[in-house]
């Protein structure tokens, strides 16, 4: 193990934190001068932490080499979210009255893995500062610290492709090998232009420059964060809800088609198996709810507001955003069945979105019929295409068997949480470990979009919290560190 290179890239992280940390005090002192009496000794604490880390690890790694493999690409993804989310609590902890280390790690976790999930209940009591970076959190965890290091550190080489193809979920043939750095600036640059679009938008529309950026930063990054109880309920303005149902849209896209037609190549929304799915499930799925919100409700007189609660909660909930208009409890349960069914697909591959991502439902789907036909014609041989590709048969087995596994601890959180919290519902046990792992936010029941995870054990807190971090890594990096032999030197 190369403990060096991962020294050198953890400080590079923490470096990250501790910018941000200094953001969100220079928001909350100079911008709303609110510190002279509210955590401005806290932040100070806060911000030397992680910038003690960061120099820490980095005089660890100042002999670093450039050889890196898998191993320690692997590594660096879970421990760099791991550390990152216990570091990033520390303002809530220190700011926060009666908030236990748990709670602040809950809530960092939640924003750096874009889950959107709360222990809080009332936003009214942080300081402006603490809500910048709880939103932050959410914009940086969008495409990921480790990406923001990969396009930084061009000495990685190759290494720096196994990073982020781990990472974001997105195939590594998507960019070319030799040209990982240009090809990771390009995403960053289009999730900037993106980023000040929608923050453009907002601010047009009536939000303040606050508003606006805040929610920018929890929209594009399908987070789901916001700076009122009500989320953006609290905006009832048609016209900010059908802008942030597009972002959050754009946002659940695989950034490596958006690129793509951003360059002119419009043919790529077309002939990408996975997004072509994905946009027809939404419309599926708002086309369904619209008609029993319609017949629920009775209000044909006003489709518009049936269409776009439809819309915002379908969007919201599969591209594991978490923000919410209505209170989705109190619909019917066929409604919660259907958006259950989004909190598993998730978002396209290579997007901020998570869940399982699309393309592994239809590729299941695909092998699951294929299966069918072999049962009475054995002898077919057929191909499975995505994207007008062939499927090779390494690629089915290791979609089918990562599904297997998260079906495996989805079903070990589920065990763990009823046995740590015997007296919550059935219901709430089940989807804070689906809303947890699949990074969505809100669940059902006790956790529902009204509702928050405050009331939990400690021990809930952190396993639901290591759920998120395993969700937004795509299980492996976080499930290698547990194995000894991935510590071992090399002989």
């Amino acid at each position: 193990m190369n403990y060096p290179i991962i020294a050198k890239l953890l400080s590079v992280i923490m470096s990250t934190i501790a910018l941000a940390f200094l953001a969100s005090y220079v928001v909350g002192e100079v911008f709303y001068g609110e510190l002279d009496d509210l955590a401005r000794e806290e932040w100070l604490i806060s911000i030397a932490i992680a910038s003690t880390l960061a120099l820490v690890l980095a005089f660890l790694g100042r002999n670093a080499t450039t050889k890196m493999f898998r191993k320690e690409a692997l590594a660096t993804i879970g421990l760099g979210w791991i550390l990152a989310s216990i570091v990033g609590a520390i303002p809530y902890y220190l700011i926060l009255p009666d908030t236990s280390f748990a709670d602040g790690v809950f809530e960092s976790a939640s924003g750096l893995t874009t889950t959107g999930a709360s222990v809080f209940g009332d936003l009214d009591v942080f300081p402006r500062g603490l809500l910048f970076w709880r939103c932050l959190s959410q914009w940086i965890g969008g495409l990921g610290v480790v990406v923001f290091f990969v396009a930084i550190l061009s000495f990685l080489g190759a290494g720096a492709k196994i990073l982020y193809s781990n990472e974001s979920s997105g195939a590594s043939t998507d960019i070319e090998s030799g040209r990982i750095q240009q090809g990771v600036l390009q995403i960053l640059y289009l999730y900037l232009s993106l980023s000040v679009a929608c923050a453009l938008i907002l601010k047009a529309l009536g939000m303040t420059w606050y508003d606006s950026v805040c929610h920018m930063f929890t929209t594009l990054s399908t987070g789901g964060f916001g700076v009122y109880n009500s989320s953006v309920g609290a905006f009832p303005s048609p016209a900010i809800q059908w802008t942030i149902i597009i972002f959050m849209a754009l946002g659940g896209t695989s950034f490596f088609v958006l690129l793509r037609v951003m360059q002119g190549r419009l043919r790529a929304l077309t002939t990408n198996t996975e997004v072509i799915a994905y946009y027809a499930i939404i419309l599926i799925v708002t086309s369904l709810l619209t008609m029993m919100l319609i017949t629920e409700l009775g209000q044909t007189d006003n489709w518009e507001a049936s269409l776009r609660a439809a819309a915002f909660q379908t969007v919201s909930i599969i591209t594991t955003t978490g923000f919410s208009t209505v209170d989705f409890q109190q619909w019917l349960p066929v409604g919660h069945m259907l958006l259950l069914c989004l909190m598993v697909f998730g978002g396209c591959s290579g997007s901020t979105a998570g869940g399982a991502k699309v393309v592994r439902i239809v590729v299941a789907f695909k092998v699951c019929r294929l299966q069918i036909e072999k049962a009475y014609r054995t002898r077919v041989v057929r191909p499975l295409h995505i994207n007008g590709k062939v499927l090779d048969k390494e690629d089915q087995d290791n979609i089918v068997t990562w599904l297997l596994m998260l079906f495996l601890v989805l079903a070990a959180g589920i065990m763990i949480v009823a046995m740590l919290e015997h007296t919550l519902g059935f219901t709430a046990q089940v989807t804070s470990v689906f809303a947890c792992l699949f990074n969505i936010g809100p669940g059902l029941a006790e956790v529902g979009p009204t509702q928050n995870y405050g009331f939990l054990r400690e021990p809930t807190k952190l396993v639901l919290s290591l759920l998120m971090i395993m969700g937004r890594l795509e299980l492996y990096a976080v499930l290698v560190l547990f194995s000894p032999a991935l510590w071992r030197r090399f002989s």
